[in-house]
């Protein structure tokens, strides 16, 4: 992070820690004073692509590459034209070439390949789908109205959680007190032997304490998915994929050579004689005399019946 800095003035974040980035619509970097100099009429043309810019479009660069910055820029506006969900499609297909259509959009416009035309075919599609996009903001809108209330409702939740805390906590300190000074009291004016009054007084503190740690049991009001409990819901049935299940098939490999003996009888014939027999230390690594020489076999055998077609 410290090697960004601003292309004009060559300012980096190393000299200036406190230098703000600043990124337009075409990806190109300057800082906060470079943009107050070269667009003081508010407009202007980039210095590196000669694009022609806005003042008010320069935004602070949030990721280390700007091109990123670019790509979500260019990706929020292309979402609110494409706006489509699942439900718009009578098939999942549909829906999944829809998808890849947007990231073509995204990515030409990103790169600036074949611009005209994609742009071109998003005002095409805007006119055709006018009604859709229309629908699906007003859609949109209202699930982050919903989402709003719900955060709102959670912290109301939350702060009258607190305040009864805070509340529990000063009754606490408040009976402490008075506990305290009925001792003191007593030890003033009675004539019991204090052993005794203290004996009774951390009785009764022992009493306070195991009341004031009973947990109150607060009815929960909704559940963890963000329904509200006796709410009416209508719960469509998952359906049911049947599956085959998975049958292990023996891997079969054609070594053009003849049969390799199985390892279990590769000492009966003797194939063991001549392999160095495997140390304790081998044997803890997984070594076996019957494993090397089955391999060693394998790669001796291989090939040696092969015809050239």
């Amino acid at each position: 992070m410290d090697d960004q800095g601003c292309p004009r003035c060559k300012t980096t974040k190393y000299r200036n820690p406190s230098l703000k980035l600043m990124v337009n619509v075409c990806g190109h970097t300057l800082c906060e004073s470079c943009v107050e100099l070269l667009f003081v009429r508010g407009a202007g043309n980039c210095q590196e692509c000669g694009t022609p810019l806005r003042k008010s479009n320069f935004r602070v660069q949030l990721f280390e590459d700007p091109a990123v910055d670019k790509e979500v820029e260019i990706r929020k506006k292309v979402l609110k034209i494409y706006n489509k969900r699942e439900d718009d499609f009578p098939s999942l297909r549909e829906y999944n070439d829809f998808l890849e259509e947007v990231e073509e959009i995204v990515f030409n416009l990103t790169n600036n390949i074949d611009l005209e035309n994609t742009k071109k075919k998003m005002e095409m599609y805007q006119k055709e789908n006018k009604e859709v996009i229309q629908k699906n903001k007003i859609k949109l809108s209202r699930e982050h109205e919903e989402l709003e209330e719900a955060l709102e409702v959670e912290r109301q939740e939350n702060e009258q959680r607190r305040r009864l805390i805070q509340k529990e906590e000063q009754m606490q300190q408040m009976l402490k007190r008075k506990n305290k000074q009925e001792l003191l009291d007593k030890l003033e004016s009675s004539h019991l032997p204090a052993s005794l009054l203290l004996a009774q007084h951390k009785d009764r503190s022992t009493q306070l304490e195991m009341q004031l740690e009973i947990p109150k049991l607060v009815k929960p009001v909704a559940f963890s998915t963000g329904i509200k409990m006796g709410q009416q819901i209508a719960l469509a049935p998952v359906p049911k994929i049947k599956e085959v299940l998975y049958e292990y098939q023996p891997l079969h490999v054609e070594t053009y050579g003849p049969p390799v003996p199985e390892a279990e009888l590769l000492g009966k014939r003797g194939y063991l004689s001549h392999v160095r027999a495997a140390s304790r230390q081998d044997l803890a690594g997984g070594y076996t005399s019957s494993l090397a020489c089955h391999r060693a076999l394998q790669d001796a055998f291989s090939g040696l019946f092969w015809q050239p077609g």
